[in-house]
């Protein structure tokens, strides 16, 4: 029972030093996820309420199944956008069937994190690459940035997932600024930037929340053309049975599956980095993904869209002393006490100060020091990431991501088709063998090709090493025999023992003789079940590469058969 709820693990050893330090977490993150999960809101194309809705149910649930003991789980900034990316093609903003849709998305993002944690299929975050996540991380922070230009502006700005579109209709629109909307703005994000510097234990974007409100009420600044909130449904969300059909369905899968993925990717990274931090807990993949499913899909029940598990408030989660996800449950109570008590408060609420909370929480998500590191250490992996941040920049969300981890694969395969062979001499008055490219005056043999594949042999790479033994042998008619080194071949599929086969016969044509070395058990395997090793021969098969280059088994080969003759240790080759 543990093993699919952890709250089990947890919950029975609670103490009054765990719930202080959650008790004090608990209220901060909720101070911080009122403004903040309207904003999101928002940026989904949803009217504000919906990101209080977003943070109650999905919170509790996650603390239920969750394994990671700060991790924040309501709206954030990446998911929303991709959610308004998505919706928004199948219906309008604001709309009633927009809201259902966007509640639907939820649903289904929520079951397919189910399978895939039911299944077992948390690896699944290794198709994102860091340089693939930080291009399209950046990426969604200027445009989810840039479409905050409307609300800081005052003026309707086209909303979309193409940066070129947004930033050409500014520039046609910049005469129509609204200067006090602008100035509310820019102070927003001035006041929480600095209110962070000083002490980023006070939370600036409620700070920036309380000060706007004030002014706009002070001043009426309203009745001049500040746009404000103005009201927000009091009540907590509704329990609503979701209605299906063919169409919908199959319009709303594909989004789905590509943000249930990236929700996935976000929240493990930063449970797995708080992980680290407080060293008091496992994080386990799969449970996570059945976690995130489950707050989604019963979320969903309750009005909710999206969620995942946010950076920023996360960490704030960690550092504020959060001990165990009753700091969680903890915040949803306390949204759950604004939507009944205090959502009057919020009428005169800038949405000049939301979108200048969405500004400075996106903008943190840009990391340059590591797309300077990467140009530095790998300009084909900067590449990568570039790729993945222009597509996103100019094709939207969903076709960024999609190229990023399709862009990943080809590189993968592209080094796995091109892998490095490095020919061998042996050092001097050693027993050792180095590359011949990298070391100097190394001893080598005119009849000998030794050579050593750094990668596993299979389909896609076969061919490769066929033609770079073919190559050698053409370039030095002397050779009498080809050693290979198997040491790094890890393992090898049937399309390449086929391959190797086939070297072997063409190199008995020619008198050439085919030897390994340091051949490891699962490849040994591979050679007895297809017969490979009787066409080569087991005297063809040696143990160290300075036994192969001898031709012979050394004295330290014949003591290790000795001693294993002796002591009945025989290998298995049948399973």
């Amino acid at each position: 029972m543990k093993k699919f709820f952890p709250i089990i693990e947890w919950l029975p050893k609670y103490s009054g030093t765990d719930l202080k330090g959650d008790l004090f977490a608990g209220l901060t993150v909720g101070v911080m996820l009122i403004p903040q999960g309207m904003a999101y809101a928002l940026i989904a194309g949803l009217p504000p309420v919906y990101g209080l809705y977003a943070s109650i149910v999905p919170q509790i649930i996650y603390a239920f199944f969750g394994t990671s003991r700060q991790l924040s789980v309501a709206p954030v900034a990446m998911d929303s956008l991709m959610v308004a990316a998505g919706v928004s093609v199948m219906a309008t903003q604001g709309t009633e069937q927009y809201i259902t849709y966007a509640i639907l998305l939820a649903f289904f993002m929520g079951l397919f994190q189910l399978l895939l944690g039911v299944f077992r299929m948390g690896f699944i975050t290794n198709l994102l690459s860091k340089p693939v996540i930080n291009g399209f991380t950046s990426a969604a922070a200027i445009i989810i940035g840039l479409n905050q230009l409307k609300y800081l502006m005052g003026v309707e700005i086209l909303k979309s997932n193409k940066v070129y579109l947004i930033v050409w209709d500014a520039i046609q629109k910049i005469n129509e600024t609204h200067i006090t909307t602008l100035l509310l703005g820019v102070a927003g994000i001035v006041l929480i930037k600095l209110v962070k510097r000083l002490n980023s234990n006070i939370p600036g974007s409620l700070l920036a929340v309380i000060v706007g409100i004030g002014v706009v009420v002070i001043f009426s600044l309203d009745q001049t053309g500040v746009a404000v909130v103005r009201e927000i449904p009091s009540g907590l969300p509704s329990f609503i049975l979701p209605s299906f059909d063919l169409e919908t369905i199959s319009s709303l899968l594909p989004l789905a599956l590509t943000i249930s993925i990236v929700a996935f990717m976000e929240a493990y990274s930063v449970s797995k980095a708080l992980e680290t931090k407080s060293g008091d807990h496992k994080v386990k993949a799969n449970q996570e993904l059945i976690g995130l499913g489950a707050a989604n899909v019963i979320g969903s029940l309750f009005q909710s869209y999206p969620v995942t598990g946010g950076f920023s408030r996360s960490a704030v989660n960690y550092q504020a002393g959060a001990k165990t996800p009753m700091a969680s449950v903890i915040s949803a109570v306390l949204i759950a006490l604004t939507l009944l008590f205090l959502t009057p408060l919020f009428y005169y609420l800038p949405e000049a100060i939301l979108a200048s909370v969405i500004m400075v929480a996106v903008s943190g998500l840009i990391d340059v020091s590591y797309i300077k590191q990467l140009w530095h250490d790998s300009k084909v992996d900067f590449a990568l990431l570039m790729a993945t941040l222009l597509i996103t920049l100019n094709f939207s969300m969903v076709p960024g991501i999609v190229s990023g981890v399709v862009l990943s694969i080809l590189v993968l395969l592209y080094r796995t088709a091109y892998p490095h062979i490095a020919r061998l001499g042996k050092l001097k008055g050693f027993n050792e063998y180095r590359n011949l490219a990298r070391f100097r005056n190394l001893e080598v043999w005119d009849e000998l090709l030794i050579m050593r594949v750094d990668a596993p042999i299979t389909f896609i790479n076969i061919q490769f090493v066929k033609d770079y033994i073919e190559n050698a042998i053409s370039s030095n008619p002397k050779i009498e025999r080809v050693i290979i080194d198997a040491g790094p071949v890890s393992m090898i599929d049937a399309t390449a023992a086929q391959g190797i086969r086939e070297i072997h016969a063409s190199l008995k044509e020619k008198n050439i003789r085919l030897s390994f070395s340091d051949v490891i058990g699962p490849v040994r395997d591979v050679f007895y079940k297809i017969g490979l090793m009787d066409e080569l021969g087991e005297d063809n098969i040696f143990l160290t590469l300075n036994s192969a280059v001898n031709g012979r088994p050394t004295e330290t080969d014949q003591q290790s058969k000795e001693y294993a003759t002796q002591h009945g240790i025989l290998e298995n080759h049948k399973n």
